[in-house]
Order: C-alpha cells, then structure tokens, then sequence
C-alpha cells in the first residue's frame, strides 16, 4: 500500500513528503544526511526539530543547540490557516496546541485607518460567495456595487461577517457541502514561547537532542567552504552533515560565516522598529487581529486567553523610540504588563536561503513585518521545501538553485503583497504616509493595481502564498473601485442578478447567526478530552 502523503499547502498547490512507514511513524529510507545540527531554538528551531523528528525518524540524528542568555524573538503570535496542517502532520490536535499554548482562534485581520482615517475592513480567510459559471463572485459584487444593490464586500464571506460578531466555529461536518459552515478556514493566536516550548517536548520525545550552550567557533572545510562543526563556549564539539540556522537575525552561519549577503525591501516597507507589550485583557477575545495605522506605522492587536499582545511596527526616520511608546501605551485596551521591548530589524532576504550545507529558517532567512502574520508561515513553508528537496546523496546544486528560487518568489510576492497596504492609501496626515503614497513599486505589482483598476481581475502568479480572495479582500479594503468587470457578467440578466447577490448575503447571515461565540466554543473546546 502506498502510504498516504504528508502535506504542507502552500496557497494554490502542495508541499509533499512521501514518507515510508516505520512502526507507524513515517521515516525517510536510508539517508546519506545522518547529522543534522540546528543552531538556535525559538519558534523556528522547535518547528524544524519537531518536523525532522517526525519525518525523517531515528536514521537521522538531530540536535538543536541554543542557549537561553540569548533568548528568543517572539514577534509572531498570529497565523495563517497553513498552520494547522504542520499541527497536523505532527499529530497535534486543536484542543491540544489550544491548551498549550493559551491561544484563540482567529478568522481574519482588521485593517482600521489604512486608507483613510476612519476606514476599516476585515482581510478573512476562507471564500467570498462562490462563483457562477466561469467568473468569482466579486466580480458579480463590481457590477451589483456600480448600479447600488450590493452591501459591503465582508457581508458575503463567512469569515468577515462573523468576525465582528465575535463568533466562531470549526467547520460543521454534518452540513451540505455547499453550506458556508461546511468550510471556515481558520488560523490562531498563541503564545509564542508556549509553542517553542511544547514543540521541544515533542521532539525530544521523538529522539531530538537540545545542546545548552553559545556557539563560538564554526569550522569550515578548507576547500569547499562547507561548515563541518560548531564548537560551544564549554569546548564541544558539534559535527553535522547539515547545518539548520536558526539563530535569528544576526544569521550565524549563513551570514556571519557564509557572508550570504542580504537584498533589502526598506525602500517599499519603510518600518524598521518595533515596540511590543502584553497588556490585560478587556472582555471577551475577538476571533481576529487587529491593525491600526498610527501616523509613523501601524499597532497589533492579537487576543490571547491570559493577555492581549500588542505592538507597535514603525519608522524611526520618522517617530522617535520615545514617541512610538507613548503612542503604542496610549491605545492598550487594558493596563499594560510591563515595560515596552524593542525589537531593531530590516526587512528584506538572505541572497540565498540555503547556502553550501546551511540552511536558515525564521529570522536568520530574512524578515518580513508581520502585517499579514506570514513569519511562522515562512519558517513551516521552508521546512516543508528542504523536506521535498532532501538531498539523498551529497548537495546536489540543482536542489539547493530550486529551493532558493521557489524561497525568493515567495518572499518577493508576500513583500508586495504588504507593500500593497501602504501604497494604496489616500492619507496626508504625516511624512511616513506621504512617503508610502507617493513611493514607487516593483513593477509586477504596478501590473496587477492596474488590472484590477480596469476590470476586477486578478491572476494569481504561480504558487505564491496568498490567493486571489486575499488580494481581492484587500484592494477593494483600500479602495480601489474597479472602472468595470469581465463582459460575461451581463449575461446575467439584472434580475437575476440582484436575487443572486441578496441570497448570497442572507445564507451568510443565517450562518453566522447560527453560530456560537467565539469565548463559548474556547470553553467547549477546553471542556473535551484530548
């Protein structure tokens, strides 16, 4: 029997491991890699731990050093849907990594003061309406909003209509299949450091070794370049075939000792600062994260069972560390617990993402703000692209030119995809917004404003990560308005069309009015064994 296949999605396609079975665990067959050395832990290590353990078995030893006088950056505690399928694979139910980590469950992001002071829209997860014939919904929604009879675009998806009504649900497995509650992506909200910590458990159950210590010394091979060993403080010595580089921003191995190099965005994502605090919470959390435009970046919002995350991601050309404190404690929904930290960073790529016989994951990768929650996204998407390339014998360049071209996409689309939200404002209130405004754009995305300015449309490139549905969500949130949409949507005749777009409102209604609130199906769901 051929075993069932291990998936990581990626957007419009698949990641795949197929894995051969032992003792009921999958295990990669034979090997030539037999020592892999992670430098770092955090949310990246554990996560590529936790994966290697569970894939490639016991043929392949695994060891993670870190120290904890370093500490962790813990910058991401919202998601994306492709989380729970790395939970997934490693067999880690929502009831479970719910407990873990302290999380709740989010169904979107609500984008406030972004095209306007006053505005807001909810980027959701999951469908808007469905199609007809050949064409998505929203261009039936173009046509409807023109001649007056549409509501609000968030009105036809499950997800941007629930959210604000602070209800939530997993898909229902006993409605139809066409049924809205049939299908409700979702992502979450968690403690960062929780998940690390609960992923190390995993792993090291699994056969993982965690190594305390600093690395001090990396010894190369003389000719090829390639790292041979790390040596730590304490004088030992660690060996490896494969070398996982997750020492955060600073890039031990793949830019302190391979000198990568490193292609910088701050030109079209102008933050390069941060300020986070938790702050109490203040009623029952809401099933999305909250970005607000402040006059030199934007502040996070992310629910939590124990605390709110909050943060403030700003330019500091343009807002001094003190300013963005006050700013960033002045709009806590509750008191704060504690002192602001700051977190320094440039956003933009390694050159390469592997490099000889090193592979970096998380930080040391590169950086993307986390507007869109796509951190731990990157870290799994990397994971699940060094286990589809997994060399069998030797480094092959073929393998290593592949995954770095399929890494650069994905980053070059995201980056766009986040530079979408600040281009596409009409606000003069400061510099920093002027200076988005005004700002000019790589060209592939000048392409797709103008093809959705012209008609509505949108054509997905290749496998990057967000689908059209998100870029849809987005440029109409940031109000674009379409000069028209594709011709076959007159052949739909007006009547039909209004009773088309209305029914489509009312499904969604009665949907979410059947749902329960958000806070009530965390309790349901602490209440369960497993």
């Amino acid at each position: 029997m051929v075993p069932a296949t291990l998936t990581f999605q990626r957007a419009a396609g698949t990641l795949s491991v197929y894995p051969h079975l032992v003792d009921g665990y999958p295990c990669m067959n034979d090997p030539h890699i037999k020592n892999i050395v992670i430098v770092g832990g955090g949310t990246a290590g554990w996560m590529a731990a936790a994966a290697f353990a569970r894939v490639l078995g016991t043929q392949v030893k695994v060891r993670l050093v870190e120290s904890e006088a370093i500490g962790t950056v813990g910058v991401g505690e919202a998601t994306v849907p492709h989380l729970k399928l790395f939970n997934d694979l490693l067999g880690i139910s929502d009831i479970e990594f719910i407990r873990q980590t302290r999380g709740t469950f989010k169904l979107g992001i609500q984008f406030n003061d972004w095209g306007h002071l006053g505005d807001s829209y909810i980027h959701g997860f999951g469908h808007i309406g469905h199609s007809l014939g050949l064409l998505p919904f929203h261009q039936y929604w173009i046509k409807a909003s023109q001649h007056g009879f549409a509501r609000d675009l968030a009105a036809y998806s499950i997800n941007t209509a629930a959210a604000p009504r602070g209800k939530f649900m997993t898909s229902a497995q006993d409605a139809p299949a066409h049924s809205p509650l049939a299908d409700i992506p979702y992502a979450y909200h968690f403690d960062a450091s929780g998940y690390a910590r609960y992923l190390r458990g995993y792993a090291e159950a699994r056969g993982v070794k965690r190594i305390e210590g600093k690395v001090c010394k990396v010894r190369q091979h003389p000719e090829t370049g390639f790292v041979e060993s790390v040596t730590l403080e304490n004088g030992e010595v660690l060996e490896g075939e494969l070398f996982i580089d997750c020492s955060g921003f600073r890039g031990l191995l793949i830019e302190q000792t391979l000198e990568t190099g490193f292609i910088d965005f701050t030109h079209w994502l102008p933050c390069d600062r941060a300020l986070t605090v938790g702050c109490e919470n203040a009623g029952p959390p809401p099933p999305y994260t909250r970005a607000t435009a402040q006059t030199a970046g934007w502040q996070w919002r992310i629910p939590l069972q124990h605390r709110i995350g909050n943060g403030y991601v700003y330019s500091s050309a343009h807002i001094s560390d003190d300013e963005a404190a006050a700013t960033l404690l002045a709009n806590l929904d509750g008191p704060a617990l504690g002192e602001p930290r700051q977190l320094h960073f440039v956003t933009g790529m390694r050159r390469k993402f592997w490099n000889k016989n090193v592979v970096a994951l998380g930080l040391s990768s590169g950086f993307m703000e986390p507007l869109e929650s796509t951190s731990i996204f990157l870290i799994q998407s990397g994971i699940a692209r060094l286990l589809n390339l997994f060399p069998r014998e030797g480094f092959s360049e073929v393998l290593i030119d592949r995954y770095n071209a399929q890494a650069q996409f994905e980053f070059e689309r995201i980056r766009d995809f986040l530079i979408l939200h600040y281009k596409l404002t009409t606000r003069e209130d400061s510099d920093f917004w002027n200076q988005c405004r005004t700002m000019s754009i790589p060209g592939v995305l000048q392409d797709t404003l103008e093809l959705f300015r012209d008609s509505g449309r949108f054509f997905r490139q290749a496998e990057e990560m967000f689908a059209e549905v998100s870029w849809v969500q987005v440029m109409i949130g940031q109000g674009i308005e379409p000069r028209g949409y594709h011709p076959l949507v007159d052949q739909v005749p007006d009547k039909e069309l209004r009773a088309f777009v209305a029914d489509t409102a009312r499904v969604i209604d009665s949907c979410v009015d059947a749902m329960p609130a958000h806070q009530v199906f965390l309790d349901r769901l602490q209440s369960m064994k497993g």
